[in-house]
């Protein structure tokens, strides 16, 4: 099974955007070293807690620190921007790190302000052209405009002879049977809609070509620990601050167990974080055999066999701690060690 990370660039109680970046730099050494996949890197506006406003910066950042691992978007907001300059800014890191850069594009609302502050053009309601504009960016990427429309004489690639890997990025389901028909991969965030999980990633499969199918991925939130009853202790920050958004739509930080612990209630401490009663959990929290047994059976169901975390724990070390962990549980490889900075 391959193990990839989603990175938030989270900011850490008493540190700031700049430690949040070395951070956010240094997951991806440590990715590297345990021998993940993949290292991508989120995008969120308007969120004081996380440094991962853009990107592609991060990306291109984390390439340069890094030197096998996979680096890229998860997901770069296509919605909000034109899909010649994304298309433009992820061939410039793919000539930093030739083969090794993803594309990995989604839609999302940011919240009513932030969605009309990304947007150039503000006296007009915004569109859902999502599948129109997956089909500018590939159609970019492989110069195949008709002759006659007026992109076919733009050549983004020049100068670069490899291209980034193109994937879609779900959370509800109705993107998969486009990422199988184009021959894109797919990655659904468990951690938003885990209900729908199976289904999504199951007809991506059946959409997908026969000849070339295109690969799946399951993202999950997950902490790991020593035992379950410190991995879930931990989690509690991941709640707290879930609550905390979903309350105030603001966080500066992601909130220590301490704090999390006085905010939270009875009931919000010891929601479920495995699979109950057929359902799953919103987090998977345990020790590396609770984890790894969940995620097996998860991966059964759907079908994958590529494993995206995502992990919000405000204790540096614990979470570095908990991305080791969960490498050995999976039988993970450990790669060469990673660039120096």
């Amino acid at each position: 099974m391959k193990l990839s990370l989603v990175e938030l660039g989270t900011v850490t109680p008493g540190t700031d955007k700049t430690q949040g970046i070395k951070d956010a730099v240094d997951a991806a050494r440590q990715a590297e070293v345990l021998g993940y996949q993949r290292i991508w890197y989120a995008e969120h506006h308007d969120a004081g807690g996380f440094v991962c406003q853009s990107p592609e910066i991060l990306i291109a950042l984390a390439a340069a620190a890094t030197t096998r691992i996979r680096v890229g978007s998860g997901a770069v907001l296509l919605n909000h921007y034109s899909p010649y300059k994304v298309v433009e800014n992820f061939l410039q890191l793919e000539a930093l790190a030739p083969g090794r850069i993803d594309l990995g594009i989604g839609r999302a609302t940011t919240g009513p302000v932030a969605d009309l502050a990304l947007r150039r053009d503000r006296s007009s309601p915004p569109v859902d052209d999502f599948a129109e504009q997956v089909q500018e960016v590939l159609a970019h990427f492989d110069r195949r405009f008709p002759a006659d429309h007026p992109f076919s004489r733009l050549d983004p690639t020049a100068g670069t002879p490899s291209r980034p890997e193109v994937w879609i990025l779900g959370s509800s389901g109705n993107s998969a049977r486009m990422a199988g028909e184009l021959g894109l991969g797919y990655v659904f965030a468990g951690f938003i809609n885990p209900g729908a999980a199976e289904r999504a990633l199951l007809r991506h499969r059946a959409f997908a070509k026969p000849a070339s199918p295109a690969p799946g991925i399951l993202s999950v939130s997950a902490v790991v620990a020593d035992t379950d009853a410190e991995a879930q202790r931990l989690n509690w920050s991941r709640t707290a601050l879930m609550t905390r958004l979903a309350r105030t739509g603001h966080a500066s930080h992601v909130p220590t167990v301490d704090e999390a612990e006085k905010e939270l209630s009875r009931a919000e401490r010891e929601r479920p974080t495995v699979i109950t009663d057929g359902r799953w959990p919103l987090q998977l929290a345990g020790s590396p055999a609770t984890v790894r047994d969940q995620i097996e059976q998860m991966t059964k169901a759907t079908g994958v066999h590529e494993v995206m975390v995502q992990d919000m724990i405000a204790d540096p070390a614990a979470r570095a701690h908990s991305r080791s962990l969960l490498a050995q549980a999976l039988g993970v490889t450990p790669g060469p060690a990673a660039a120096s900075s």
